[in-house]
């Protein structure tokens, strides 16, 4: 899609015939293949970007100047010739910060180029204390500290945000998080004031489920898919869709607010001020009600109701089979809309997966057309509940690898003053 903030797989857009314009196409075609594969040899780079060997070792050599790649040993990759060298992203050359806005918690990590986590922290919050100031500052607090538990890794050249609510990308306005009580805030601008954020620090902030979605495509279970349904259970129900391998977000960035497609004429009252939402039939709320727990239970009691269920619990099962047929009703529209290969289970629907699958199953095959319904697969998340904090990270990682030359001078002068 036209638009979107970020690429899913590593494509190349040929633009005009300036040969500094070809060189900064070049060198970011180099460096999203090392970011997104990790140690590729020279002779996989000609395979992978279409380059020319002289032009690989030319640009490879600019990179190793600037600190941002290494070459180490050679490696044979089945073809007649001398072995190639081994290159490899320098992980602490560039590091982003990630950060993650849930109801219940908060997420931070440190992440390096190729994607190496130096550390992930998350940190519980009471359901009440959802201020933007609040919120603003105990994200502040938390970077703070893993920061200084990694002096090393300075500076960060950029910080991603995943938040549970609907987001206007240009700018990081989050028009409307019910399960936050938000509406129409400035997240990206108060972030930018909280951290003391400079010019040269970009912060981008998207929907959770978008960023789990990219996570997925990029480093998990969708790598290879092009067209990916990702859903995030918590609170509520986010959804992340890839379409031809490019992520599908509207006009504005809103798409994919899955959570509040009306599916029960007669349901119950949703946050966002509709009735019959899907996540009223498959969130939190639901699933602890029926299975006779309190309804702000929260992370404690789904893994509660979830403990239950492996004892055989008829109540907790119970509520699970309810919470899997409504989650087969809405994948299985997802699925006649989109034709998707994959759908991916995110957040809390991982940890229920072996509980709700049958139920899906049923569903999909009632409701689903069956052309649709034979190509996709319903699979767990294998980044679980970090998903959305690992796309944040490659959030906060495009600028980089859409124009490494943007990094790559003041590295390279720095390496050369250092030099003499």
């Amino acid at each position: 899609m036209t638009g979107a903030p970020f690429a899913v797989a590593g494509e190349r857009t040929d633009v005009g015939q300036r040969s500094e314009t070809v060189r900064r196409a070049n060198l970011s075609a180099i460096v999203r293949e090392l970011h997104l594969h990790g140690p590729l040899s020279r002779s996989q780079l000609v395979a992978r970007t279409g380059l020319t060997r002289s032009a690989i070792r030319g640009l490879v050599g600019e990179l190793a100047v600037a600190g941002m790649v290494s070459e180490q040993g050679r490696s044979r990759t089945g073809t007649p010739g001398r072995p190639s060298p081994m290159v490899r992203p320098t992980a602490h050359a560039a590091v982003v910060l990630a950060l993650e806005i849930e109801v219940e918690s908060i997420g931070a990590a440190l992440v390096g180029l190729g994607g190496t986590v130096f550390e992930l922290v998350r940190v519980d919050r009471a359901r009440g204390q959802t201020s933007v100031d609040q919120i603003s500052a105990d994200l502040v607090r938390v970077a703070a500290s893993l920061r200084q538990r990694h002096p090393e890794l300075d500076p960060i050249i950029g910080i991603g945000v995943a938040i549970v609510g609907v987001v206007r990308r240009r700018d990081g306005l989050v028009t409307m998080a019910p399960n936050l009580g938000w509406l129409d805030v400035p997240l990206g601008d108060r972030l930018a004031q909280a951290f003391g954020a400079g010019a040269s620090v970009r912060i981008a902030v998207s929907n959770e489920a978008d960023l789990g979605a990219l996570a997925e495509a990029r480093r998990g279970a969708a790598v290879g898919f092009d067209d990916v349904v990702f859903l995030s259970g918590e609170v509520g129900v986010g959804g992340g869709l890839i379409v031809e391998g490019r992520p599908l977000s509207g006009s504005a960035g809103f798409g994919g607010e899955v959570g509040h497609m009306p599916v029960n004429p007669d349901g119950a009252p949703c946050r966002c001020g509709s009735y019959g939402c899907w996540e009223t039939e498959v969130g939190d709320e639901a699933l602890l009600v029926r299975a006779g727990h309190p309804r702000d239970g929260g992370r404690t009691g789904v893994e509660a109701v979830l403990r239950e269920a492996a004892t055989g619990s008829p109540a907790a099962l119970g509520a699970l089979d309810h919470v899997g047929r409504w989650l087969g009703v809405g994948i299985a529209t997802l699925v006649n809309v989109l034709n998707p290969r994959l759908v991916v289970l995110g957040g809390r629907f991982a940890r229920m997966h072996p509980y709700v699958m049958d139920a899906v199953e049923a569903e999909l095959a009632r409701r689903a057309l069956p052309a649709s319904r034979s190509l996709v697969r319903v699979v767990p998340a294998t980044m679980g509940a970090d998903a959305s904090l690992i796309g944040a990270g490659e959030l906060a990682f495009e600028p980089l690898l859409a124009d490494p030359a943007a990094w790559l001078e003041p590295r390279s002068d720095a390496a050369e003053r250092t030099s003499a």
